[in-house]
């Protein structure tokens, strides 16, 4: 998840308290109105005094985030790349199930030359599997089963559908016996979930 804070906002003649969530590439605002920027929309940011001070393409926002405005301004200005994000180190044993855009395909193979696309070997670290509707998660079992010690898994799953939701994907790794540990925004359309085998099982 991203950070999230209570704060003042001021946007155009417009000022409202509310909740700030800062996300992996765009701030979120609810209160008496709503943001919604994308970090490609910023053309400048910086902290002053307590404030982060953006400039956007809908014009100026002022966010009253106290010592956090700092962090965030950073967090803006030099965002982790998706690789970082998910965590997977260079020449990592890479599992890929399913199928993932070319980018996110072409990132991995730069990254290691050990990716495979069969089945889970049993020195693999790294699993992403992706599925894009409830009925994929059934593999999820066998999956669970062939992953060892400190192996981790990736669950990438479209954001806002019907087909599978946050909660179906929660659901279906902790009944395979795993542990929900981290998420983060895949891509525009996708969310990753990370499981792990719980420490006491391992």
């Amino acid at each position: 998840m991203g950070n999230e804070t209570t704060c003042k906002v001021r946007f155009s003649k417009q000022e409202s308290a509310g909740k700030a969530l800062l996300e992996t590439s765009e701030i979120l605002f609810r209160g008496a109105f709503r943001l919604k920027i994308p970090f490609s929309s910023i053309k400048s940011a910086k902290a002053v005094n307590g404030e982060l001070r953006l400039q956007t393409a809908e014009g100026s926002v002022v966010f009253h985030l106290g010592p956090a405005a700092e962090k965030w301004c950073v967090k803006i200005l030099h965002p982790k790349s998706r690789i970082e994000k998910l965590g997977v180190q260079p020449d990592a044993r890479v599992v890929l199930l399913g199928e993932f855009e070319p980018e996110f395909v072409r990132e991995i193979s730069g990254l290691t030359k050990s990716v495979s696309k069969a089945k889970v070997a049993a020195d693999s670290e790294w699993i992403f599997f992706a599925a894009d509707s409830k009925g994929n998660l059934g593999a999820l079992s066998k999956i669970s089963k062939s992953m060892e010690g400190a192996t981790a898994l990736w669950i990438v799953y479209p954001k806002g559908q019907t087909q599978i939701t946050e909660n179906d994907v929660l659901t279906a790794g902790r009944t395979s016996g795993l542990k929900d540990v981290k998420v983060v925004g895949f891509s525009a359309s996708h969310t990753a979930l990370k499981f792990v085998i719980p420490l006491s099982k391992r």
